[in-house]
């Protein structure tokens, strides 16, 4: 072959490769936009509902009557903030969410951890048939299990002048024990962590035994400690989900001590009356406990569900 021969085939295959390489970075390109134009289009979905909550806070009656309605306020109104703390002891109530909040979200972890260990790690006779349990309870819809744990709480024997056989008093009913016990372990947590569990290599738990290490502390020392984005997810979905319930303190309760923060907006919306100001001022104030622990747990919060995906 001679030297013009070569370079003449190098030059076609040039002219028929460069443009396949461009037309591909082109491509790859507009998928990137359109990803990208799908992406932002999501994100300000998610984000108007809650900038109308915040702007809503800091108008008028008089403008919120107005139609067509006004996305930014005419009046910054921001003293609908203080009006809102003066009508209800809404400190009381904030603290009562945390503390149930934050027990529900300890008891879940250390409990369900263990749970999802055992699952995941020991062997016994009827592991498999007490997982698909887990498994069938995480079918069953939330509100269809409200009357039979009011029930339970109401029939408790020994409590709220019940008898050995749960007649005559009110048992849990309006106390610290209705409120936190229920919701204190959930199924999807131990099916979370049992699937962290699982993924983790046998040969850190063979090693731990031949060290002689015991099974409590394989769990707390050797295979826990690799679980954080699993803790962080878990403990975030329980903390929200318990901070956000209504309807079970709602129906166990009624004593003002023990009301919490969703309740305690209810005394802003009224059948022929609703004070939207003040009702948004309370959500706001509700939503930044939620968004200041999302931001700092994002990381593990992420990395948790993606691993979970993942596996």
């Amino acid at each position: 072959m001679t030297l013009p021969t070569i370079k003449a085939l190098a030059i076609s295959e040039e002219i028929t490769v460069v443009p396949r390489k461009r037309w591909f970075h082109h491509a790859k390109g507009r998928q990137a936009a359109l990803i990208n134009v799908a992406l932002t289009l999501g994100s300000i979905t998610m984000l108007v509902p809650f900038l109308w909550m915040v702007l809503t806070s800091l108008k008028s009656p008089a403008e919120l009557a107005q139609f067509p309605p006004t996305f930014f306020p005419q009046e910054w109104m921001f003293s609908n903030y203080a009006a809102t703390l003066d009508a209800a002891p809404f400190g009381l109530y904030f603290r009562n969410s945390f503390v149930i909040a934050t027990t529900h979200t300890f008891i879940t972890v250390v409990l369900g951890s263990m749970a999802g260990y055992a699952l995941a790690r020991i062997y016994f006779k009827g592991r498999e048939a007490i997982f698909l349990a887990f498994i069938a309870m995480l079918m069953i819809p939330t509100y269809t299990k409200i009357v039979p744990q009011f029930l339970l709480v109401k029939f408790m024997p020994l409590f709220g002048g019940n008898d050995i056989l749960g007649q005559g008093g009110s048992g849990w009913l309006d106390t610290w024990w209705a409120l936190i016990i229920p919701g204190g372990l959930s199924a999807s947590a131990i099916f979370l962590f049992r699937q962290f569990y699982l993924s983790l290599p046998k040969d850190l738990e063979e090693a731990a035994r031949i060290d002689g290490l015991g099974e409590f502390r394989i769990f707390s020392q050797i295979y826990t400690p690799l679980i954080k984005p699993a803790i962080a997810t878990v403990g975030l979905l329980t903390f929200q989900e318990s901070w956000n319930n209504f309807l079970w303190p709602l129906l166990v309760t009624t004593s003002s001590d023990l009301r919490v923060i969703q309740v305690g907006l209810a005394v802003f919306q009224q059948l022929d009356n609703t004070q939207w100001q003040y009702l948004m001022a309370g959500t706001t104030m509700a939503t930044v406990p939620m968004v200041v622990l999302f931001i700092f747990a994002q990381k593990y919060f992420i990395q948790g569900f993606t691993n979970a995906g993942i596996k």
